[in-house]
């Protein structure tokens, strides 16, 4: 199976029916962007800590599969140059509609992750990346393509999933059962038999290539919280946080 493929099938699905990826920001985060007061999601309910977006305008930021109408128009609205690269032509076209709406531009690329070709090494001043690795088999090379991108001193904001969660069954459960261990890490949809015909397919990643790779291409942890979901999208949100999400800087 043609993984990238398949998956930019399934977004361009999800950016047409309006999933919670697919919604573009309100005219309120827009203008508190403009006033310098981003309100930026690399996970789906805690929003980015103040001090890791300092120095935003001017700056030049690539916002990494980030939502469709989303991260990107509000980057531009804080006084950023931003390019917007994503697997999905639809939720790039909700990235440049919803930052034409607002008066701004956002430079639109279709591509994958893992291979960032499209730009020269040492252009950007920021990457910025919700949580969109789940959805590619391996992360290392996405993290050694973010590096070669980034300016000595630029900063990387990445949400990742707690590789825990994959390590259950994502049926739901009755409010009286408990998870059980299923699955051998790693794993993914594909080794699990998963019907993935109407979905993107996703796979788990090591905490030692989560964070030990971004550390071995010279990407420096400098900040981590966790953060939860919500317990209609998953019954695992009742016993561990679902989402990770990382603050790293570009050694120089």
């Amino acid at each position: 199976m043609d993984v990238f493929r398949h998956n930019q099938d399934a977004w361009n699905r999800e950016a047409r029916a309006g999933e919670r990826w697919s919604t573009p920001v309100s005219e309120a985060a827009l203008n508190a962007a403009r006033a310098g007061r981003p309100e930026i999601f690399l996970t789906p309910n805690r929003p980015v800590p103040g001090p890791w977006l300092d120095a935003l305008p001017g700056s030049r930021v690539l916002a990494l599969a980030s939502g469709g109408g989303q991260q990107a128009p509000l980057l531009a609205a804080a006084g950023a140059e931003v390019w917007s690269l994503d697997a999905s032509l639809e939720q790039l076209r909700l990235d440049q509609a919803t930052a034409a709406r607002a008066g701004y531009r956002v430079h639109c690329v279709v591509g994958d992750m893992a291979d960032l070709g499209a730009f020269p090494s040492d252009l950007f001043d920021w990457v910025i990346n919700p949580v969109s690795t789940v959805f590619v088999p391996e992360v290392r090379p996405v993290w050694r393509e973010v590096a070669r991108v980034l300016k000595p001193g630029g900063r990387f904001l990445t949400g990742v999933m707690n590789p825990a969660f994959f390590l259950f069954d994502h049926d739901p459960l009755a409010p009286e059962q408990r998870p059980e261990v299923r699955y051998a890490l790693p794993t993914n949809d594909l080794l699990e038999g998963a019907d993935v015909s109407a979905r993107a397919i996703e796979f788990s990643h090591s905490l030692t290539d989560l964070i030990a790779g971004q550390l071995e291409v010279g990407l420096a942890l400098e900040g981590f919280f966790e953060d939860d979901w919500d317990d209609d999208a998953s019954p695992l949100n009742r016993y561990f946080p679902i989402y990770l999400a990382m603050h790293s800087r570009k050694r120089g």
